[in-house]
């Protein structure tokens, strides 16, 4: 998303118009995730993708059609296998597109997407708004829902729209809502998930830029300001020096906060791993062996950790594919920090109201 909106401003900034198209929401194998967006320009090439082969090239399509007839519009579509065998796909899956488009002719849009890509940039949180079925006069039809209930661009049933979506900005799944005879759909500019890596040796140089390209904003903690600087770590990862693993410094870490725990040492990994089990962490995960392992665990049952706390514990960490190189093992990794992040929207999804 970011990608594409970066684009997009750029676009809009040169006074040239744009379609976008995206997945609203799914259900079972479609192609791509609710989310997905990608942009066509007036000459039909495209950024980003909404799942490819027959699907995008229909998409593609559709979305020529969108820019050139000015109407936006949400459609269901069918990848079930009876239909599929008609487009030369076999993923199966349902859900809604939604296919849209800007125009450098309407200052609302180009303040809405500009604002909605810094805003991305910058990690800030909140909701691009599209407005479907106007009627005439009904002004903008994109607006933003800043994370401090703030609108910009379209102006309508604001108060119910901050009610609604405001308390769930680190939300990542498409909301749509019906507001008498209009609908808005509403994508979140959700803030990366924080991962907190705990040490900077081989393993968390090839991790964090790994992280960072899958959506994480990664910290870098050691104790060894040789190894916490930015020319081992050149991306937008934040580096910081501790005196010592013993006491870490004060940081928020909640429900959707991801720990990994890859110190020089197993002393060193434990004392951290207690600190950070006293805490909400979403996910903590710990390198090593299943020997090392049983004796971290045996330690903290003796310093009064229970069975309860020991299985929010992901160790040995990562996906297992037989890894042995650090950057082998940085993919396990990922792999799992990924399988987290999306239990852990699902369950965010089904707690949230009707």
């Amino acid at each position: 998303m970011k990608t594409v909106l970066r684009e997009l401003s750029r676009l809009l900034a040169r006074g040239e118009d744009a379609a976008l198209a995206t997945i609203v929401g799914k259900s079972g194998s479609a192609p791509r995730s609710g989310g997905s967006k990608m942009l066509v320009r007036a000459d039909g090439s495209s950024v980003g993708s909404v799942g490819g082969g027959v699907f995008e090239a229909d998409t593609l399509a559709r979305a020529a059609r969108a820019l050139s007839g000015r109407r936006a519009e949400l459609r269901a579509f069918d990848l079930s296998d009876e239909d599929a065998a008609g487009t030369a796909m076999i993923c199966g899956g349902r859900g809604e597109l939604l296919l849209d488009f800007a125009t450098a002719g309407e200052p609302a849009d180009v303040e809405v997407f500009t604002e909605a890509s810094a805003m991305l940039e910058t990690a800030q949180g909140g909701w691009l708004l599209t407005w479907l079925d106007d009627g005439p006069g009904a002004g903008p039809r994109h607006g933003l829902l800043g994370a401090d209930g703030g609108v910009l661009g379209r102006a309508g049933e604001e108060g119910a729209l901050a009610a609604r979506l405001a308390p769930a900005t680190g939300r990542r799944s498409v909301v749509v809502e019906t507001f008498g005879r209009s609908r808005v759909v509403a994508e979140p500019l959700a803030t990366p998930a924080r991962l907190l890596v705990f040490g900077a040796g081989h393993c968390a140089h090839a991790l964090v830029p790994l992280a960072e390209s899958v959506g994480f904003r990664a910290e870098v903690l050691d104790d060894r300001a040789e190894f916490v600087r930015r020319e081992r770590f050149p991306g937008t990862a934040a580096l910081t020096v501790l005196e010592s693993f013993e006491r870490l410094p004060e940081r928020e870490i909640d429900a959707e906060t991801y720990v990994v725990i890859m110190t020089r040492g197993h002393v060193r990994d434990r004392v951290v791993l207690e600190q950070c089990l006293r805490t909400a962490a979403g996910y903590v995960g710990m390198i090593g062996s299943v020997r090392k392992r049983d004796t971290t665990f045996a330690a903290l049952r003796e310093a009064g950790f229970g069975e309860t706390d020991l299985a929010r514990v992901h160790t040995p960490i990562g996906v297992e594919i037989e890894a042995d190189t650090p950057e082998e093992i940085a993919i396990s990794i990922a792999a799992e920090l990924i399988q987290a992040r999306a239990r852990l929207e699902h369950r965010e999804k089904r707690r949230r109201p009707a």
